[in-house]
């Protein structure tokens, strides 16, 4: 046995090369490949890796079971009790009008954990129908799209086109405070030789280059570290209040062409036109949330949802002016060079700092190409906090 073939009797973290932010990691023998089965020391180290490079990568996990799945997330936040939620109340989820209501399939087990991805499954986990999934695409969610020609059935050759679907945190941002972590298992993923080209339609005609489908991550403290000098001052002094029932509030409405935020045209839904809903329950969160483990200033904004913005010396933006300022906060941390764009195997696990990442899917599916991940997040009962 070589050297390189020896597991070792702890977790090893090795950085991504090249990249903006991200890290793989291994097992110890001990866990059988389990990382829900880690030790203390372990685990901490687990912990510490995730809110260190944001996204942590464990490959060779196709066994891993929708149970350990939901305590591995589960154990990385504290504040939970005995009585835990998904990152969405599902009676929201199933609302007819909401924008997640794909995200409404789970493990009959252990509904906590989501079935997202592409085409028709059959598996008794997931109930006794076939369940049909459809991967989301800025076809049903931006204001002006692709040419339809360039994304789908393209010539032998030639890239197809795509665009990031929506930049967010994985959250309510209504009554539940936002999960902590997030865990994505890709079961059945796209050949890595499979392109896609990301167009970003902005004044400097920026592209990426992704495989089919890439989750594609950046990092909250470079979208604070990119920012100048008087604007950090004012983001670390400023809160955020997203609508009741944001993604209800919003159903009506088309984003940007990079999926930051929404285009103003006054398409969203009255307040009155939403589910029943309490003041109380409004969320009202500082743009920034410090890391507890590195101290970094992390700018955590879900740009899409955003109702009114209250800038420290009292003046508070309504929502179009809000959107224009956030927007322009977050637009250079999505540039190309901060982009970690995910390239998937087969059994891959992916850990991600919720509260220091945006997220955005990316791609589209051409008839008969498949997907296949599970997701799972539980609303934290810790409100994000920044330390100025």
């Amino acid at each position: 046995m070589t050297t390189s073939q020896i597991k070792s009797d702890t977790i090893t973290v090795t950085p991504l090369k090249d990249k903006p932010l991200g890290c793989t990691v291994s097992l110890p023998s001990y866990c059988h490949n389990d990382p829900s089965l880690l030790n203390e020391n372990d685990h901490k180290k687990l912990y510490e890796a995730v809110l260190t490079y944001l996204v942590v990568v464990i490959p060779g996990q196709g066994d891993f079971s929708p149970k350990s799945q939901y305590n591995l997330t589960k154990s990385f936040d504290s504040s939970l009790s005995d009585e835990i939620s998904y990152g969405h109340e599902d009676k929201i989820l199933a609302n007819d009008k909401s924008i997640l209501k794909r995200d409404l399939i789970t493990i009959k087990e252990q509904p906590e954990v989501h079935v997202l991805g592409n085409g028709v499954w059959n598996n008794p986990k997931y109930g006794k129908d076939d369940i049909n999934l459809k991967h989301p695409t800025h076809f049903t969610f931006h204001k002006d799209h692709l040419p339809k020609e360039k994304c789908f059935n393209v010539p032998e050759g030639e890239i197809p086109w795509t665009r990031f679907y929506r930049w967010h945190i994985d959250s309510a941002l209504y009554k539940l405070y936002p999960p902590k972590i997030t865990t994505l298992l890709g079961l059945k993923v796209p050949s890595k030789e499979k392109r896609q080209l990301v167009k970003y339609d902005d004044d400097e005609q920026n592209e990426l280059l992704v495989q089919q489908a890439a989750t594609c991550f950046v990092s909250g403290a470079n979208a604070f570290d990119l920012l100048s000098e008087e604007d950090k001052v004012l983001v670390l002094n400023s809160k955020v209040m997203y609508a009741p029932h944001p993604y209800i509030y919003i159903s009506q409405c088309g984003a940007t062409n990079d999926g930051l935020t929404i285009c103003n045209e006054g398409k969203e839904l009255d307040l009155n036109e939403l589910p029943s809903w309490e003041e109380k329950h409004i969320m009202k969160l500082p743009l920034v949330w410090t890391n507890p483990v590195t101290g970094k200033h992390h700018l955590q904004v879900h740009g899409c949802c955003v109702y009114k913005l209250f800038l420290p010396n009292g003046k508070v933006l309504e929502l179009e002016q809000a959107r224009e300022l956030i927007y322009k906060w977050m637009k250079p941390a999505i540039n190309p060079e901060h982009v970690y764009a995910h390239e998937w195997s087969n059994g891959e696990l992916c850990i991600f700092y919720n509260r220091g990442v945006w997220h955005s899917v990316s791609g589209q599916f051409d008839e008969g190409e498949t997907r296949l991940c599970h997701q799972c997040n539980i609303a934290s009962n810790e409100i994000p906090t920044v330390n100025a």
